[in-house]
């Protein structure tokens, strides 16, 4: 059994994924208030609505939409102070597992795998222009037309892939609203709640 190379590598890499995902998945049960972040987010996705509904009022009802944009403006900068507050809440387990994540990392990419491939994959990353640089074949030898080169997976480039399937299958099996399901909900909602601009009447 030799954890350098695959298939041992790739199911090393998976494991220790699997953990560093469960690790956070658990500190952040336990330091977190998801129950609270839910019920906030909740709010902000209904003021965000909201305000779609108060640009309609402009062409109907100008006294009522003005007193409404008030309203809808001054709760946004409440909200806005409440959004701050959900996002260093859910820094905490980062703030934890940050730097021992980082040291893992080092060691493994740079003095354990370096550039040899630790898995394989069915199709050539090289197809697809921005996850070049995931493969060994990009990386040490990029004339290579090698079709086994092609699909072999760096270190990088497997942990990426691992870390994100479990992440998400962890925090859906453990009903969070995290970073990257809350986080993401906020930013593209908040992004499309500013672009719809209101009327000036």
């Amino acid at each position: 059994m030799s954890l350098l190379s695959p298939p041992d590598s790739m199911l090393f890499i998976l494991l220790l994924s699997f953990i560093i995902a469960l690790v956070s998945v658990l500190l952040t049960k336990l330091l977190v208030d998801t129950e609270e972040l839910q019920r906030k987010q909740k709010q902000i996705k209904a003021h965000q609505e909201e305000k779609k509904k108060i640009i309609e009022l402009a062409e109907n009802d100008v006294e009522k939409y003005r007193k409404q944009r008030k309203r809808w403006e001054r709760r946004e900068e409440m909200l806005k102070k409440t959004q701050q507050g959900m996002s260093m809440q859910r820094l905490k387990p980062t703030c934890i597992t940050f730097l021992p994540m980082i040291i893992i990392f080092i060691i493994l990419n740079v003095y354990v795998y370096g550039r040899t491939a630790v898995a394989y994959t069915p199709m050539s990353p090289d197809l697809y222009g921005f996850l070049r640089f995931v493969t060994q074949n990009a990386m040490v030898n990029p004339g290579s037309k090698d079709p086994l080169e092609s699909r072999a997976l760096i270190f990088t480039g497997w942990y990426f892939i691992c870390s994100l399937g479990i992440n998400t299958l962890l925090q859906r099996l453990f009903k969070l609203q995290t970073q990257a399901s809350g986080g993401m909900e906020q930013m593209f909602g908040g992004q499309k709640s500013t672009a719809m601009q209101f009327p000036d009447v």
